[in-house]
């Protein structure tokens, strides 16, 4: 029998994403972010929420462009530290020794050692509550040869990406393939 839980923010899974701005100086800045995903097909769009008393919140606004950094799991260190730390008190990217990379597309930086990064014009704010809730249109997307699959899409067991328990505030790293989506429900 099921139990109520009560109202919470929860889902499974959810991304661990580091989304990349400038500052009101131009200095990169990068923040860790589990609330997300994908809101749209065409246009290719994602979302991403964040509180305004953020410092990445002003440079989403300012700029109206964010990137989205996929990490692998051997960044776990330093994605947790691009969520506890803040831009306003220090320089994030030289903190947890990860290099900004400037977008060629959007004026916003990617951290250069994760394997994906997607380039996001801001499309749409939606104030909801505690959280403000970006949309933005994928312009482009970015990733190491070393994590490709031979149709040149990105394979996520290659590259690893790191999920976020909202409930035990801990980090995971994905399991195994277990079927091929629209296919293996034909089986039924």
């Amino acid at each position: 029998m099921k139990q109520s839980i009560g109202a919470k923010p929860l889902a499974f899974p959810t991304p661990t994403w580091v989304v990349g701005t400038y500052d009101m100086n131009g200095i990169p800045n990068a923040m860790t972010v589990a609330w997300g995903g994908i809101c749209c097909s065409n246009p290719p769009c994602i979302s991403v929420s964040l509180r305004k008393a953020t410092y990445s919140y002003a440079g989403i606004i300012e700029n109206k462009a964010f990137t989205v950094s996929i990490p692998s799991e051997k960044y776990v260190k330093e994605i947790d530290y691009l969520g506890i730390a803040s831009g306003r008190d220090e320089n994030k990217f030289e903190g947890a020794c990860l290099t900004p990379v400037r977008s060629e597309v959007v004026p916003a930086p990617y951290v250069g050692e994760f394997p994906v990064v997607l380039e996001c014009k801001l499309l749409h704010t939606l104030e909801i509550g505690l959280h403000t809730l970006f949309v933005g249109e994928i312009i482009d997307i970015k990733a190491e040869e070393s994590v490709l699959d031979e149709n040149k899409n990105p394979d996520i067991e290659k590259i690893r990406p790191i999920i976020y328990d909202t409930g035990n505030r801990s980090y995971y790293s994905i399991g195994c393939n277990i079927g091929k989506a629209f296919s293996i429900g034909r089986e039924c």
